[in-house]
């Protein structure tokens, strides 16, 4: 009701001119079935109470308020003109707390709900993407976000909570639980025409000679395959640098120049037989680790436990106990 607030032990206070007027659940329960049954017994009964305890919640009701809100006679009850005018404000507050209790009831169960996630620009592409389907046809009425970034962006959104949790390559900080999922590796591939593809494998040396293609010179990738060559002692040989991952395995089919690009990015490709891995048979092909971030000492919706959950059993990890910890039912 306007210009309530709750006060202890589930008393509802609202002001009635300069007096603070505290009314009991009880009452407004009591006093709407007496209303709808016009019999203090019959609303007694509809509430499994003795008609002495209806009595007398109607009564205090009725001193709470400063007014009478039902006239008794031989034949009954019926309600004054201030009850009647009490009468839909009463109904209302009771069909708030139903709603507060179903909605309550939903989130315990998963019908709604809320999950926020951060991930790394390949994550969101090529990982999440099956993950989600799973978890969407499972808990259909949860809302869910994704918000990406590079590996600093994702790890600030979860320090600053802007997400329940996030899926990047693995970080060490004070106030972050890691659980790491996989091993993001590089593969090299080449069109199915490329020589390489028909020898299946190179040397380094090799390699280098190629037409390499980039992506994303910004992106730890880079730093990843950069160091490849370096620990060889070689200098590859750069045709281009592009913006995305999808544009560089284009060119790479259109027998352009060859790539390394993280595995999980040419699983499609490398099934249809439009691009082709190649071994490099005296180098060991780097990778990064990706994992499951949240903040620490942080109580989990049931549809962030769910998906922490649907993580372990995908990846077969076993989660810490501090992505177990007591949920919490909040509308996120």
């Amino acid at each position: 009701m306007p210009g309530q607030r709750m006060g202890r032990a589930g008393r509802c206070m609202s002001g009635v001119g300069s007096r603070a007027v505290q009314v009991d659940l009880g009452q407004i329960e009591a006093f709407v079935q007496v209303a709808h049954h016009r019999s203090f017994s019959k609303a007694a009964e509809a509430l499994f109470l003795t008609q002495p305890s209806v009595t007398a919640r109607i009564q205090s009701l009725e001193r709470d308020l400063g007014e009478t809100l039902f006239e008794r006679n031989g034949r009954g009850v019926r309600l004054t003109e201030m009850g009647t005018s009490f009468l839909p404000y009463a109904r209302r507050a009771l069909k708030a707390l139903q709603d507060g209790r179903d909605a309550i009831d939903s989130m315990r169960n998963l019908e709604i709900g809320t999950l926020k996630l951060g991930a790394a620009l390949t994550v969101s592409t090529y990982v999440l993407p099956r993950v989600l389907k799973k978890y969407c046809s499972t808990y259909p009425g949860v809302e869910v976000s994704v918000h990406t970034g590079r590996s600093e962006q994702v790890l600030q959104m979860v320090l600053n909570d802007d997400v329940h949790c996030a899926l990047e390559r693995t970080v060490h900080h004070a106030e972050i639980v890691t659980v790491p999922l996989y091993e993001d590796d590089l593969v090299l591939v080449a069109s199915p025409q490329h020589r390489f593809a028909h020898r299946g494998a190179a040397t380094i040396e090799e390699v280098s000679r190629e037409s390499l293609i980039l992506f994303d010179k910004g992106s730890s990738y880079t730093a990843l395959i950069q160091s490849v060559f370096r620990q060889n002692g070689v200098v590859p040989r750069t045709l281009m640098e592009l913006d995305t991952i999808e544009a560089t395995k284009k060119m790479v089919e259109e027998g352009l120049g060859i790539a390394m690009l993280p595995k999980v990015s040419t699983r499609r490709e490398l099934e249809i037989g439009t691009l082709v891995p190649v071994a490099v048979s005296d180098a060991r092909m780097p990778g990064r680790q990706i994992s499951l971030i949240f903040r620490k000492n942080r109580k989990h919706l049931r549809s962030v436990q769910a998906f922490f959950s649907l993580l372990a059993e995908l990846f077969d990890v076993t989660l810490p106990e501090a992505a177990t910890a007591p949920a919490v039912v909040a509308l996120g």
